[in-house]
């Protein structure tokens, strides 16, 4: 079930949020519970129920083993080691099997000049974040960082439906509580009205920004066949804005939907791209990913407190297992492995004590994002090549009420402008746009200072039906992919 769909917005979560409060209203604490899990089920079979099980099975398992590595008495240290290495190798094989399994077996028939038939599985919506989520529980649980939940409990953890699909990757200190405090058993009004702002902006982020973007993003990487100077900087950029706004209005939709049950999800974007550094990039792009890739794979790794060029190689294998997490393809793992490189080339800039104007730094961050993503998007190098040949040895393509003032500059200067990617004169209005937005102060920020009258209340309700009004096309969330 989409968020940005009717029969979410109108009937899933208005019941939802009604049962809920109607059995916490009765004091029937664990109904209630049972009710919200239940629900996150159905939300979550909803696409398909065939992988219904799988869900069940992932909790059933980790919080077995979870519940056995929390227990002192009955097991050494070795021992306990030894049932977190199978608790984590079960999780990453199932994340494996459905997700890598095709990608390994076309490297082998590749390498070996095999012919072994592929699965064609369907990847399980969200076991990528559902299985990053109790991996930590796991290692949380070895290290003694948890306490003892019943069983209700922990699947509200891990199945609670505004974070189930899609993430932000939440840690079981952050939500645990929150869903046992008595204070969040009722309703809080306060908590309603923000919620509601929040999923309004997202909801006007994914379904009138993004969904815009798209389709030329789309046009430009899968269906032309070249791209001249403008059309390739118009589809890199359009996918630039597109994922941002796709992603972090998904993000939104959660944060705002889960405050109407008065739990308050981690911050997952803080404007990345006013970053000045491919460090501080990552310090605000999708942050519970990376502060799951700083904790339990950096760190372990030894992190920042070994030798330089062991930090080095910490980096890239951090940003090597990231693209790989993204998706099952060389393109992601490229993608990562230019970001690992990014990052030990700005570690080396510091130590040396280089600096830049603040402008010249952002903008050098801003075009190494913009073109990282297109191996993120391209479906393979050759598209990816399509694309970057494009914005850096394309044809200038001028309207052609302007072509003929710099006509002289270039024989083939004409007026076929951006028509391979079928876009129109409201392309860059739509990328001054997105950048403008971008200016602005983020959701985060405005959530801080929200205040209920009669402004926010008509600026939430603007949003709501200009994306209300377009969402006659309803397109999945990008992340739903990975």
């Amino acid at each position: 079930m989409l968020f940005n769909s009717f029969e979410y917005i109108f009937f899933f979560l208005p019941v939802t949020f009604f049962i809920y409060f109607f059995l916490l209203k009765k004091r029937l604490i664990i109904a209630a519970k049972a009710f919200l899990v239940f629900a996150s089920l159905f939300f979550y079979s909803w696409w398909n129920p065939i992988y219904l099980p799988i869900i069940l099975v992932s909790m059933l398992f980790n919080y077995t083993v979870g519940n056995l590595l929390s227990k002192d008495a009955k097991y050494t240290k070795t021992s306990k080691r030894q049932i977190l290495f199978f608790g984590i190798f079960s999780n990453i094989a199932l994340l494996g099997y459905f997700k890598y399994a095709d990608f390994f077996i076309e490297n082998y028939n590749y390498i070996w000049n095999e012919n072994v038939g592929l699965y064609h599985l369907a990847l399980p919506l969200g076991i990528s974040f559902f299985t990053f989520q109790q991996i930590s529980y796991l290692v949380d649980s070895y290290r003694k960082e948890t306490e003892e939940y019943d069983f209700l409990n922990y699947a509200l953890f891990v199945t609670f439906f505004p974070q189930l699909i899609a993430g932000p990757i939440v840690h079981h200190k952050e939500m645990m509580p929150q869903f046992a405090s008595k204070w969040n058993l009722i309703k809080k009004y306060e908590n309603i009205a923000t919620g509601l702002f929040v999923f309004s902006i997202g909801l006007f982020k994914k379904v009138v920004i993004a969904d815009t973007f798209s389709t030329w993003a789309t046009n430009g990487f899968d269906h032309a066949q070249t791209l001249n100077l403008l059309e390739a900087w118009a589809t890199s950029l359009s996918y630039t804005f597109q994922l941002y706004f796709d992603f972090s209005g998904y993000t939104d939709m959660a944060i705002g939907a889960a405050l109407l049950f008065n739990i308050k999800l981690p911050q997952n974007f803080n404007s990345p791209y006013k970053a000045k550094d491919i460090q501080d990039f990552w310090r605000r792009w999708h942050i519970t990913l990376s502060h799951f890739l700083r904790d339990y794979i950096y760190i372990p790794l030894g992190g920042s407190r070994v030798a330089e060029w062991k930090v080095y190689r910490n980096l890239l294998v951090t940003f090597l297992l990231g693209g790989l997490w993204h998706g099952a393809g060389w393109t992601f793992v490229f993608w990562g492995f230019l970001h690992g490189i990014a990052l030990v080339i700005h570690r080396i800039w510091k130590k040396l004590g280089f600096t830049m104007p603040t402008i010249l730094a952002w903008f050098i961050t801003f075009n190494f994002i913009n073109i990282a993503w297109v191996f993120f998007r391209a479906n393979n190098f050759e598209t990816a090549t399509k694309v970057l040949k494009g914005m850096f040895t394309g044809e200038l393509v001028l309207p052609e009420k302007y072509a003929h003032f710099v006509h002289w500059l270039h024989p083939k200067i004409s007026s076929l402008w951006l028509g391979d990617i079928y876009a129109d004169k409201y392309l860059l209005l739509y990328l001054i746009l997105g950048a403008f937005v971008l200016l602005l102060k983020n959701s985060t920020q405005l959530q801080e200072i929200f205040h209920t009258n009669k402004k926010t209340v008509f600026f939430s309700a603007l949003l709501f039906i200009i994306s209300f009004l377009n969402m006659s096309g309803v397109h999945e969330f990008l992340y739903f992919n990975f």
